[in-house]
């Protein structure tokens, strides 16, 4: 292996050569403790150090590191506490993720760093979005962030890069190529020979480096980085290398040919440094044995140190209270109850783009990202105006990428940005699932840090648009801690839960309906306001029957019950995560028949968690059975009378006459 020092002191060389010999002492220490039963799992890096080590020195400390399971060296480069390191990795409280998550699942901005989750393609988007809110900041910085060979065959990394290209932002996309993704060797992983090949395919630059070689690997990285700063781009660094262990120690090598094993021994990045340190003088027998005693020692010590403290004493309110990032709302901001301010007659849709409007105005750092939101102005014609009043830096049309725009959104907040996301059809919510359910509502929970997100739903059926653009998927979210759900029914509350949606700096899906976008209208107020989360709101009341619902419900629910002259409660849930309980069980405990309507499918609906909360807390004033109202448990048919039978509005009659004659 040849190493070209170039100008680089012997300084710099020797401190390679301890930050590259620390990671492997550690894992040698790491692998002894697992057969111990004192590490519950690890996942070797051993043969692959040069890469996180080379990288990461080559940085600005205070410049984002983005690493995987086999970048312990990324870690000891940023000097991390080795007593908080073992201690994560043994699922103590002074762990990172105080015991919640294990190995290399955690961040720390205080050392720059955004750890992976296991479904590893996600990161890469998260670094689009703290490249982004760099370069809109004018801030001469480069964000790093890895991929395996095998991570590298999912959608996450395509979307990235393709993002990263479009948006010229400055970001290294390291592929760790070791030639096996788990168990599944490369050639049937791809087609392709190299992944430099990827790189003019996206529009950009593309470079190989031996993965081995610590001081080429330095070397490259140093010299894009310089360059990155000054003029932003992405490029992707392929680092070519081998893992000696298997992908994680329980499930072996035993489908590795012995001959590689072999052939890599020989290109042992910590040996061969090593050797040409000792053959250049630079380094000699005394120092080397010196640098190996004073790291063991660090080692035990942070050993000593993690052991002595106990594991986790379970708090129910600690556990629960961590799923969000707290904050005190600014009440003076909720509406006012005295009809003295300004008003101007708003369409549903006209106070949504009002509220985001005023939302921007307000917060100078938020950033609307959406396809077709720019100078079309969105497909329902929102944000039409936008770009004249704030500049496409901060209105930016993305590509057909939600996956990567939901992970930049993250990005932006870990910058401490704010960021909206407009899904164009809340269908297509699905392409970003996976980046909304495990990385921005488990992210607060996992290390602290909150996503400071809001994703616009253009949501529901009526309009013959069928399967794919009138889907309710609420209930989808409902169901994952993390996230706060809004579903607004009428323009006024439209506006004060995304004014109060973008206030929350914990990650909000905000629900609009895209049928009465242009239907119903009211005089809302002109002022910026916000409407509490979390809140229901009682739109009329009665004395013999409660129906419970929200969005286009609510409008069914009034329609009939001004028909039937009914003497009902109709409570607007219009948070549905977390809903309102105290709501629900005074209009409950008042009438005692409970009718719960929502246009989403009936079975998995949101009504049914109510409907059990109910029964278990209130059933004691219930004078008849519960009902639910949903649409039918099929898909959402194009046909304007076949979507007529669909909906829940002929059966939400027959249910209200069968629970009053009870």
């Amino acid at each position: 292996m040849n190493f070209d020092r170039k100008d680089y002191s012997n300084e710099t060389l020797l401190h390679l050569y301890q930050a590259l010999l620390k990671p492997r002492l550690i894992e040698e220490k790491m692998l002894i403790l697992l057969r111990q039963g004192k590490v519950s799992k690890w996942f070797s890096g051993i043969g692959q150090e040069a890469i996180s080590v080379g990288s990461t020195l080559a940085l600005d400390d205070d410049e984002y590191i983005l690493p995987l399971h086999r970048n312990l060296g990324v870690f000891t480069g940023r000097n991390i506490p080795l007593d908080r390191l073992f201690a994560q990795w043994q699922g103590k409280t002074t762990g990172y993720t105080k015991g919640r998550d294990r190995s290399f699942h955690f961040g720390t901005n205080e050392h720059h760093i955004v750890g992976m989750i296991s479904h590893l393609g996600p990161q890469l988007a998260v670094a689009d979005g703290i490249a982004l809110a760099d370069k809109l900041a004018d801030r001469p910085k480069v964000t790093v962030t890895y991929s395996g060979d095998g991570g590298a065959s999912e959608g996450d990394f395509h979307e990235a890069l393709n993002v990263a290209a479009v948006w010229q932002l400055p970001v290294i996309f390291i592929i760790e190529n070791n030639g096996y993704g788990l168990s599944t060797p490369s050639n049937e992983q791809f087609r392709f020979r190299s992944f430099v090949d990827k790189g003019p395919a996206y529009g950009m630059e593309a470079v190989q480096v031996d993965g081995n070689n610590v001081l080429e690997v330095y070397d490259t990285v140093r010299r894009l980085a310089e360059d990155l700063r000054q003029n932003p781009r992405p490029v992707l660094l392929e680092a070519l290398t081998f893992r000696m262990r298997g992908h994680e120690e329980a499930s072996g090598t035993k489908y590795v040919p012995q001959e590689l094993f072999e052939e890599w021994a020989q290109k042992d990045p910590v040996e061969n440094y090593e050797k040409w340190l000792l053959a250049e003088g630079i380094l000699d027998e005394e120092a080397r044995m010196r640098y190996r005693e004073t790291i063991k020692r660090e080692i035990e010590e942070g050993l000593r140190v993690a052991d002595a403290v106990p594991m986790p004493t379970a708090s129910l309110t600690e556990e629960i209270g961590d799923m969000y990032r707290s904050f005190e709302p600014d009440s003076a901001l909720n509406l006012p109850t005295d009809n003295q301010q300004p008003t101007t007659d708003k369409r549903y849709v006209d106070a949504i783009s009002d509220g985001l409007r005023q939302s921007m105005e307000r917060y100078p750092d938020l950033v609307l990202m959406g396809q077709d939101i720019a100078d079309y102005g969105g497909v329902f014609k929102i944000t039409d105006g936008f770009v004249a009043q704030f500049g496409k830096a901060r209105v930016r049309n993305t590509p057909l990428c939600e996956s990567a725009i939901v992970g930049a959104a993250l990005g932006l907040s870990i910058k401490g940005q704010k960021a909206m996301v407009e899904m164009q059809f809340a269908d297509f919510v699905t392409c970003g699932f996976n980046q909304i359910v495990n990385n921005l509502a488990k992210s607060h929970y996992r290390w602290g840090q909150n996503a400071d997100v809001v994703v616009r739903m253009p949501t529901g059926a009526g309009t013959a648009a069928g399967p794919f653009h009138s889907q309710s998927n609420e209930a989808w979210f409902t169901h994952t801690p993390g996230l706060k759900v809004v579903y607004p029914s009428n323009p006024v509350d439209a506006k004060g839960l995304l004014c109060a949606a973008f206030e929350d700096p914990n990650p909000v899906l905000y629900f609009e309906h895209k049928q009465l976008y242009r239907s119903i209208s009211a005089p809302v107020p002109d002022a910026y306001y916000t409407t509490p989360i979390g809140k229901a709101a009682l739109v009329r009341e009665g004395d013999t029957l409660s129906i419970i619902t929200y969005g286009a419900g609510v409008h069914w629910a009034l329609a009939l019950a001004e028909e039937l002259n009914l003497d009902c409660d109709i409570l607007d849930l219009r948070t549905l995560l977390p809903w309102d309980e105290d709501a629900v069980r005074r209009t409950v405990e008042k009438n005692g028949r409970v009718l719960l309507l929502h246009e989403d499918t009936l079975t998995g609906g949101l009504g049914g968690e109510i409907g059990a909360w109910i029964a278990e807390h209130c059933f004691r004033s219930l004078d008849a059975p519960l009902m639910r109202v949903g649409s039918l448990d099929t898909a959402i048919p194009f046909s304007p009378n076949l979507e007529k039978q669909f909906l829940p509005q002929q059966r939400l009659r027959e249910a209200v006459e069968k629970l009053l004659s009870y």
